[in-house]
């Protein structure tokens, strides 16, 4: 193991954009390929989830994501279900500058969520005929997730920048994951993790899929702040060999999502790979024509009152969501057409599956996002943009 001194060992971890994949001798025509996936009995055609966050994933967002094959993730604790007008509050923050983002998103954010509006944004989603998957933290899911269930939730999504089933706290109020599980009467997905142990606490705990990411989305400053954070790319690697040792022990197979620095289809590709079965979107669908941010996108805790851990970023430009997800593209990084992308993937590294994707050949490539690519970096066009 490598070091950084003389008593102190280091591991050494890689992002995505420091792996490639190596294409299989037999290969298969991409439109045999299947990138269906499930979580308990809820099964989609997309392996792709909207990001919980205020930027990405509203009613309007949520029912075309529905429609299209995949699905988004409403955040009940942000601008949707503590605003009656959600369309002000969002005008606002967009049209902040950036010296006062920060300080107006708090203020936003202090307005307390209201049930009612837990129960009718939950109940729009459901209408649209899209699922209605919602996320909560830890410390509301006891309150608000029975709301979401009355009103007709498929799933509750419990997410934190780190989720543990061992949290503990000298105030006395210790959260049980496993027992918030066991108390809901419908599939709890649980994150986010990090590591091998993380990961095999939430999948013993009783999460119907884990979500894998601490530190590297695109709005996200944890790493930062925090200097808390594993790159991507061992995360998902980790959690998933924490999830087959569970298989294997348990019998049940549990979907694991990438959440954070997935931004084009080369990512989306590489983390099926790593083990996901899907992957959680946030910039890549910000840029979205219809996504709520207006061209912006902000990260879950920047507006924590004590400590901000995000940004706001500009996003604006990416086409519709149904360009993003399945084309067609019409920008050339990739940035649209995932689905496509993750089929011809797929289709080169010889895998029918996302299962069969969890076996194609990893390469270590530091070189992999400059290697023959300097016109393209220096025109500030395809790979270079």
């Amino acid at each position: 193991m490598p070091s950084l001194g003389r008593q102190r060992a280091a591991r050494r971890t890689y992002g995505l954009d420091e792996i490639s994949l190596a294409p299989a001798a037999s290969t298969i025509d991409p439109a045999d390929v299947d990138i269906g996936w499930q979580v308990g009995a809820l099964a989609f055609a997309l392996p792709f989830l909207g990001a919980a966050m205020d930027s990405v994933v509203d009613v309007r967002s949520a029912g075309i994501l529905g429609a299209l094959g995949a699905a988004g993730v409403l955040n009940l604790e942000g601008i949707q279900t503590r605003h009656r007008d959600p369309d002000a509050a969002l005008e606002a923050v967009a049209a902040a500058s950036p010296g006062e983002v920060v300080a107006l998103v708090q203020e936003i954010y202090r307005a307390p969520v209201l049930e009612e509006l837990v129960a009718a944004r939950t109940a729009a989603i459901k209408a649209t005929g899209a699922p209605a998957l919602v996320a909560v933290t830890p410390a509301r899911a006891a309150r608000l997730a029975p709301v979401a269930a009355e009103a007709g939730a498929d799933a509750i999504l419990v997410q934190s920048t780190v989720s543990s089933d061992r949290h503990r706290s000298r105030r006395g109020d210790v959260l049980s994951i496993a027992d918030l599980i066991r108390s809901l009467k419908l599939p709890v997905l649980a994150g986010n993790c990090a590591t091998y142990d993380g990961a095999r606490d939430l999948l013993e705990a009783g999460a119907a899929a884990v979500f894998v990411g601490v530190g590297p989305g695109a709005a996200c400053t944890s790493r930062r702040v925090l200097g808390v954070g594993v790159p991507q790319a061992s995360a998902i690697a980790d959690a998933a060999a924490a999830r087959d040792d569970f298989r294997r022990r348990s019998g049940r197979y549990v979907p694991l999502v990438a959440d954070g620095g997935i931004a084009v289809g080369g990512d989306v590709a590489k983390s099926i790979a790593l083990g996901a079965d899907a992957v959680m979107l946030g910039s890549a669908l910000a840029r979205a024509e219809e996504a709520p941010g207006r061209g912006f996108h902000w990260g879950m805790a920047t507006p924590h009152p004590a400590l901000p851990r995000g940004t706001r970023i500009r996003t604006a430009g990416g086409g519709t969501i149904e360009q993003v997800l399945v084309g067609p593209a019409q920008i050339d990084d990739g940035s649209q057409n995932l689905a496509g992308a993750l089929r011809l993937a797929m289709g080169l590294c010889g895998a029918a599956t996302i299962v069969e994707m969890h076996e194609a050949e990893i390469l270590l490539a530091p070189a992999i996002g400059a290697e023959g690519k300097r016109a393209q970096i220096a025109q500030g066009v395809g790979g270079g943009r």
